[in-house]
């Protein structure tokens, strides 16, 4: 069977704010965890009004107090903003506090335009380097306390949550991520609904896979657009929203997620038909039958044992009843509402 994880990137709709979304993130955790998924992830995006997660290291404590048993992670810390340390720290508390529950999924892209990159920034005088290698290097070696002896950063190793640590992932949309995560024995997750059908990146991941000290196989994750609904044409009005938002935003327009009569009106007069997908983008979208169907068959082309479930819509309702039904068509391992955990003791 596949394993069925979610991505969330923690939509602000039209009409809402920044905080609604924020609220409705640990509530559509507390029913990923109801239902059975693996795992959940947050994203970190920066510098516009449609998506609420800038600091995944922020939200994970609250998501991962407000459920039991799902893995919770980022998806992912953009790790060229940051040092590797203070990465490595706080995922290091967060572990510590959560035993085994705690994933690090690290990427490369910036999450934001240019002008925002810039004032992430601490030191502004020069661009920021591009050594993201050096970077990834040196925050596992943190993890694993794998300095070699005399470094000068090995007693930096005694990390706060120790002995627990979170589980890192090299998150990717291009050949280049799936090298470094085979060369460095790394979990490796593939986000289709950004470059899709690069099935072949991930078949290069596994073929280059240097068993590691934390993974002797490859573990392959795909993420994906999906959004099922109990009927085919309304999953494919509902879908109408994130596409208006996307199609803004490639052209450097930045809004909040519209109401789908908007989102409608809108593409119709983009010329684009409601039920076909948009060109040049994966999405799975229908009766969730046929999603299912879908989602099982993108696993297979990418070899992957987990499918990481990105749904975005206007109306929280809608998103939520889609991974329900996603979670019924999958037979996930549901259990009954009883109580909320609390911090590890």
């Amino acid at each position: 069977m596949v394993r069925l994880s979610v991505l969330d990137q923690s939509p602000v709709r039209e009409g809402g704010t920044g905080a609604q979304a924020l609220r409705e993130t640990l509530d559509l955790a507390r029913l990923a965890d109801r239902l059975g998924y693996h795992r959940y992830w947050v994203a970190e995006h920066h510098g516009g009004p449609m998506l609420a997660g800038p600091s995944p290291e922020v939200l994970i404590g609250p998501i991962a107090a407000a459920t039991e048993r799902i893995r919770v992670g980022s998806g992912g810390v953009m790790l060229p903003h940051y040092s590797p340390l203070k990465v490595a720290e706080s995922f290091s508390v967060l572990a510590g506090l959560f035993p085994e529950r705690i994933d690090l999924g690290l990427g490369r892209a910036s999450g934001t335009d240019p002008l925002t990159q810039y004032a992430l920034q601490r030191d502004r005088r020069d661009a920021a380097p591009d050594d993201f290698p050096d970077q990834l290097v040196e925050l596992l070696a943190y993890l694993s306390g794998s300095f070699p002896a005399g470094h000068r950063f090995a007693r930096l190793a005694e990390l706060p949550g120790r002995p627990e640590t979170p589980e890192p992932w090299l998150l990717g949309s291009s050949p280049q991520s799936a090298i470094w995560a085979g060369q460095l024995g790394l979990p490796y997750a593939f986000a289709d609904f950004i470059s899709p059908a690069n099935a072949s990146i991930a078949a290069d991941y596994r073929a280059r896979f240097q068993p590691s000290e934390r993974h002797r196989f490859p573990v392959t994750a795909v993420a994906a657009w999906v959004l099922a609904a109990d009927d085919e044409a309304e999953a494919w009005r509902l879908a109408a929203s994130s596409r208006m938002a996307f199609k803004m935003l490639r052209r450097g327009r930045l809004i909040a997620v519209p109401p789908v009569d908007k989102a409608l009106r809108f593409l119709e007069s983009e010329g684009e038909a409601v039920g076909e997908p948009p060109p040049g983008r994966r999405t799975i979208v229908g009766h969730v039958d046929k999603v299912r169907a879908q989602v099982e068959q993108l696993a297979d082309d990418y070899g992957a044992e987990e499918v990481i479930v990105v749904t975005i819509t206007h109306d929280h309702a809608a998103r939520r009843r889609s991974y329900e039904l996603l979670a019924e068509a999958f037979d996930l391992p549901a259990t009954p509402p009883d109580g909320v955990a609390g911090l590890a003791a």
